[in-house]
């Protein structure tokens, strides 16, 4: 949760007022559409294939879809975006401290470019497109699940297996250990996400990625990939859960449910 000493420099004035975050989405090319062929379905005891399709239009039982994380490549299983972005737009939006924001407005930059998200307060996440392996470099951050904030007195990255946040000035890790108090004090929370599961599992109060915080992570990343099918800016309604004046973005929300498991 290195990530958490990030968040914790941007919300706390080390960088000046935040004006840019980006977010690590790793965007890929395109889902699948196609079915793999028919293998013969395990028993049930193992793996129940129509529980395991839920929601999802059925299609014959494959191991290549439950092994190895198969299902990630297609359209019917997965997004875009949100497959990815949910695990670092949230962190951006803590360190913005925008988890409650009303609009969000979405920029179509084309096919192969990262797309920009503006906030009512005119502060941007870029939602910043990865090319390649998951662990090559880029110019924000080395390492998977990467997330960045940018302000007037510098910037502060960090991704899976930091030690420290990436700084623009070392300087601006000289009170190290003094954000590290500060973030576990605010937030009460250990500098692990599997252990504040547990110790919220024993004390019951909500994890520090509780639904609420990922529910609108996820909006945001589900309203960007409805804004790349469509090709065009859209402006998005929190609150409401709709775009603003857009009824053919609107129908995209949701997909049909195959039944019994439509909600």
């Amino acid at each position: 949760m290195i990530g958490g000493v990030a968040i914790e420099m941007a919300r706390s004035g080390r960088l000046g007022p935040i004006h840019t975050a980006y977010a690590d989405i790793r965007w890929r090319d395109g889902l699948r559409h196609d079915w793999l062929p028919a293998e013969p379905e395990p028993p049930k005891n193992e793996l129940d294939w129509d529980v395991w399709l839920g929601p999802c239009p059925w299609r014959p039982y494959n191991g290549g879809y439950v092994n190895g994380g198969g299902w990630y490549h297609y359209y019917d299983f997965a997004t875009d975006v949100a497959m990815w972005g949910a695990h670092t737009v949230a962190q951006a939006l803590a360190g913005l401290d925008l988890t409650n924001v009303s609009f969000i407005e979405f920029e179509y930059a084309g096919p192969d470019a990262t797309m920009m998200t503006r906030f009512p307060n005119g502060v941007k996440l870029v939602l910043f497109r990865v090319a390649g392996s998951v662990w090559e470099p880029c110019q924000y951050w080395h390492g998977a699940c990467g997330e960045r904030f940018d302000g007037p007195e510098g910037w502060v990255a960090a991704a899976d297996g930091y030690s420290r946040p990436d700084v623009s000035s070392p300087a601006l890790l000289r009170e190290y250990k003094k954000v590290l108090a500060e973030y576990t004090g605010r937030t009460q929370r250990p500098m692990n996400h599997a252990r504040d599961f547990f110790d919220c599992i024993r004390s019951r109060r909500l994890t520090v990625a509780n639904p609420e915080v990922m529910l609108r992570a996820m909006n945001l990343c589900l309203a960007a990939d409805i804004c790349e099918r469509l090709k065009r800016n859209l402006k998005f309604d929190q609150r409401q859960a709709e775009f603003v004046g857009d009824p053919e973005a609107n129908r995209m929300r949701s997909r049909a449910m195959r039944a019994p498991y439509a909600i």
